[in-house]
């Protein structure tokens, strides 16, 4: 079975955030809408996103990846 930790932001050294954000956001498929956002644009929205508490940033042990999700779907993978 999958097992997924909980990242808190607050723990992550501020470097540490913005190369995730900034890794997170330059992903492929992560461009959508009418007007294509700056890698800062992004990077702001998730980070408001995470500051709001509606993304949470999850580790995944066994395949040694993290992602961020939004929490209601994060609440559902840690509860298994």
């Amino acid at each position: 079975m999958t097992q997924f930790v909980e990242i808190p932001s607050q723990r992550l050294q501020a470097e540490v955030l913005q190369s995730l954000l900034e890794e997170y956001a330059s992903r492929d498929g992560t461009d959508y809408g009418e007007r294509e956002l700056s890698l800062a644009e992004k990077v702001g929205n998730l980070r408001g996103l995470i500051e709001q508490g509606e993304l949470l940033i999850l580790y995944e042990v066994e395949g040694e990846h993290w992602d961020l999700v939004p929490t209601a779907q994060a609440n559902q993978l840690l509860a298994q």
